[in-house]
């Protein structure tokens, strides 16, 4: 998964949706560790700017 920086507007009901805690708030942003991420979607399908994809 990742996330569009142009599009996150540092929200983060993604962060909190994560089930494997990949997501983390930076600068103003949400970013996705790779190497945590489990790819389950959740985090796609709750980003109220579709900013998250596969």
């Amino acid at each position: 998964m990742k996330i569009d920086q142009t599009k996150c507007v540092g929200c983060c009901a993604c962060q909190g949706s994560c089930p494997a805690g990949a997501i983390e708030y930076i600068d103003g942003k949400c970013k996705i560790d790779e190497t945590k991420c489990v790819n389950c979607g959740t985090c796609a399908s709750l980003c109220p700017m579709q900013a998250i994809n596969a």
